[in-house]
């Protein structure tokens, strides 16, 4: 017994002395279970609403006040028919509501008018959430205009029509994430253990005694990752589109490009955290950690951005995958042009340079 009790309390005095393993112990739990409990809500609200009024009028009007007042529902923009197709290729909405001419007219002699709604449905699950939310208020804003009968089919009727993914297949929605999930993983880890296994190995002392520069040597440590990485991701969206039928409407260009800037961003990032890290296993655990969790939770690949507490929305901003997963749907799935999506690449930029200006601005503190 005295024995066990000598190496519990020699145990607890290194555990005391190593605050990394103090605070993993302590902090990471629950920040896990705040960031599940929040982040993991299958609630889908605040959806992007824009409405063509074609009708104006009093029952119109109503419609719209439903759809609003549900709590579902953002109004956001009114709309043409022309000015649609811009807003749902840059995803600022996700559902347009179409109210024909005479509308209040047929509602009020009954006779069945019908109203459209197109839904975006780059992401299958939320737009089929979003077309029950839809057919189940205009089926009670229907209840107004008819007398109470059992059976009775609702007054208003509904056309749903999809875009991008007429037949809402849940594979169109997954596949551009987890070739956003696979790449960031891959890449961070990757890097994250290039630099720390010079450490590891001895060699970074003849590293800083050559005429070479932290900008270089990041640069140089860089480059052949990027090229074997950029292969491997054209090598999964190949996969993608002949196993699974992933369509490509869009540029191959803007698709390399969007590509490319993501995929600098990533290995920065693994860069940064070898420069960091003391040891592999360390470099390993953290890039897992700084890929996994963000990409798959707050990317907006399986849970709406949109559903989230505010709080989480603005940690959102500075996960690349968002922005990647922004451009790589709509590319692959919209053909949009790089003005739907010209910010998202701009935001890819910006992080790549950050990260890997941070990776050399650490790497140049070791040499000095």
């Amino acid at each position: 017994m005295r024995k066990m009790l000598a190496v519990g309390r020699k145990e607890f005095r290194q555990i005391a002395r190593d605050m990394r393993t103090l605070l993993t112990l302590l902090f990471v739990p629950a920040f896990f279970m705040l960031l599940y409990g929040y982040a993991l809500n299958f609630d889908i609200r605040h959806v992007h609403l824009a409405v063509d009024d074609r009708d104006r009028t009093t029952e119109s009007r109503s419609l719209i006040a439903a759809f609003v007042n549900s709590g579902y529902f953002d109004l956001v923009a009114s709309v043409d028919a022309a000015g649609t197709n811009a807003l749902m290729d840059r995803n600022d909405v996700r559902v347009v509501l179409v109210i024909p001419p005479a509308f209040g007219r047929q509602a009020q002699t009954f006779r069945q008018p019908s109203v459209q709604v197109l839904l975006n449905g780059d992401n299958a699950n939320t737009a089929s959430t979003v077309m029950g939310y839809a057919q189940t208020i205009i089926r009670s804003e229907s209840a107004k205009y008819q007398p109470a009968a059992p059976r009775q089919p609702p007054l208003i009727g509904v056309e749903p029509r999809v875009w991008y993914n007429p037949e809402l297949r849940s594979t169109l929605f997954l596949v551009p994430g987890l070739i956003a999930y696979i790449t960031m993983i891959t890449a961070v880890v990757s890097t994250a253990l290039s630099i720390v296994r010079e450490k590891e190995r001895g060699t970074m002392e003849q590293v800083r005694m050559a005429p070479l520069d932290a900008v270089s040597y990041v640069a140089g440590k860089t480059l052949p990752y990027f090229v074997v990485s950029l292969a491997s991701v054209v090598g999964i969206i190949f996969t993608g589109m002949l196993l699974f039928g992933m369509p490509m409407r869009g540029s191959w260009l803007l698709l390399l490009a969007a590509v490319s800037l993501f995929l600098v961003g990533a290995l920065g990032l693994g860069l940064f955290i070898s420069t960091t890290a003391d040891t592999q296993q360390v470099a390993f655990q953290s890039a897992l950690l700084a890929s996994f969790l963000p990409t798959f939770m707050l990317s907006g690949f399986i849970f709406p951005i949109s559903s989230m507490p505010p709080f989480l929305q603005i940690v959102t901003y500075a996960i690349p995958a968002r922005y990647f997963l922004t451009a790589l749907r709509g590319i692959m799935l919209k053909g949009a042009g790089l003005d739907a999506f010209g910010g998202q690449l701009a935001a890819l930029a910006a992080f790549a340079v950050a990260v890997l200006a941070l990776a050399s601005l650490r790497l140049r503190r070791e040499w000095r």
